[in-house]
């Protein structure tokens, strides 16, 4: 080999040549950002469908006479299913796979969000919204699999990034798109029209979805820069669950979800009737703040996976990149304790868009945790175990505010718990977990 290339070996060229150093990899290609824009997409969807029943609420109610316990039921028997589905899809997804899963995930969900238009009792939107619910549980842990796949650890919470800015798309489409469905042809035309959504996304992630190693437009450059610094564990057998849950790694998702997860949850199912209650706003009028939210954590889910990564490519290591990621957001999530106190509807926009962009920054960085400290093969398990947490966290979120509202009849308590939770959170992933090292969890 000449003098100044670089050797296999690692040594230098010929005496007093200057020390050889390999050029830094090139990405040589964009196929995984066309599957991360699926990804992003897929999500969209898996919230355009699962918000649509919040923004409906206050017509729901008025036209069946639920009551806010009846509303907080049927919220429950989601969080159940998402509960349950998100523990059985995770370890079914590293076994078969993204695309299938995906693909049987999005069939599901989209059958149930169609089946909405067909129920009117209480009863019924809970059986729908448990069906529902297990469609959706398998998207988190599809996509952030796929984003292992895919990605380099130095791009992986960005591209989680955004495709969870996805569920903020779909949060801001979603006050557009039904209000006037629902007022032009009626709620039923609402369900109906958002979950036909689903299937043609379905063809798409159908004709061009490949695993890296299979994709046909994927070129040889692209592929090494893909693994260039993941772990080699690409044929690693799933970690057994009984051991998953002796890692540290483990509970500190799983905690970090329980207590977190929930305020997202009361951003999905009761901001619209925050503002209806507090402000005076109806199904045309609260579309603005919401849009005006979600706009706002659209920029967190990117601003907070741009954040860790632009750390590590600066010389932070994983560990101090993630973690001061995850301070930032949860400093960012207080302020929401003093949401409900304020008269001003563009002041209540303000904090709690703030918080919810903080929240999806968080959210970020905390599924590329899972990235960082399990092998790709069983990323899904991880993310299920986690979001099944989170999910129970929602159902006791669910009876809570139903509970709350029912007797005390603000929001203020709730919000007061929303703006500790994160705090919370990152001391025990930091406790549990004082290194993102595979090896140390």
């Amino acid at each position: 080999m000449t003098a100044g290339r670089a050797r296999v070996d690692g040594s230098t060229g010929a005496v007093g040549s200057a020390p050889d150093i390999a050029p830094p990899l090139r990405a040589g290609g964009n196929v995984r950002w066309v599957i991360c824009a699926l990804l992003f997409f897929a999500t969209t969807i898996n919230y355009i469908d699962r918000q649509v029943i919040g923004i409906l609420k206050p017509t729901l109610q008025g036209e069946l006479g639920w009551s806010e316990v009846d509303y907080g039921t049927i919220v429950f028997w989601f969080q159940a299913a998402y509960a349950i589905g998100l523990l059985l899809c995770g370890p079914v997804i590293d076994r078969i796979g993204s695309k299938l899963g995906y693909a049987a995930a999005i069939t599901v969900w989209s059958l149930a969000a169609l089946a909405h238009a067909l129920v009117r009792s209480p009863g019924g939107f809970a059986t729908m919204r448990f069906a529902l619910g297990l469609g959706e549980s398998a998207n988190f842990p599809a996509a952030i699999k796929s984003v292992a796949e895919w990605f380099p650890k130095k791009e992986r919470a960005l591209a989680a990034g955004i495709l969870n800015a996805g569920a903020n798309v779909g949060a801001i489409a979603t006050p557009i798109i039904v209000p006037i469905i629902a007022l032009t042809y009626g709620w039923q035309a609402a369900f109906i029209g958002t979950g036909l959504l689903g299937f043609i996304w379905l063809a798409a992630w159908l004709a061009f979805y490949r695993a890296p190693e299979h994709h046909p437009r994927l070129s040889q450059q692209e592929l090494a820069y893909i693994t260039s610094d993941q772990d080699n564990d690409a044929g690693a057998a799933p970690i057994p669950w009984r051991d998953l849950f002796r890692r540290r790694a483990t509970w500190s998702f799983v905690c970090a979800k329980f207590l977190t997860d929930p305020v997202w949850y009361l951003f999905l199912f009761w901001l619209p009737d925050f503002f209806a209650k507090r402000h005076g706003l109806d199904l045309k009028t609260f579309g603005p703040p919401l849009i005006a939210v979600y706009l706002l954590a659209d920029v967190g889910s990117i601003g907070g996976g741009w954040l860790s990564s632009a750390l590590i490519k600066r010389g932070f290591s994983v560990n101090a990149g993630r973690k001061l990621a995850l301070l930032v957001c949860a400093l960012g999530v207080l302020p929401i304790m003093f949401a409900s106190t304020v008269s001003s509807l563009v002041a209540a926009v303000a904090i709690i868009g703030l918080a919810a962009a903080a929240h999806q920054g968080w959210s970020s960085n905390l599924y590329t945790m899972v990235s960082d400290t399990f092998p790709k093969s069983s990323v899904a398990s991880v993310m299920g175990i986690g979001g099944a947490a989170g999910a129970v966290g929602g159902m006791i979120m669910a009876r809570y505010v139903g509970h709350v509202l029912e007797t005390v009849g603000s929001y203020a308590p709730v919000f007061v718990w929303a703006g500790t939770a994160y705090l919370l959170a990152l001391a025990i992933v930091h406790v549990l977990v004082p290194r993102l090292d595979p090896k140390a969890v």
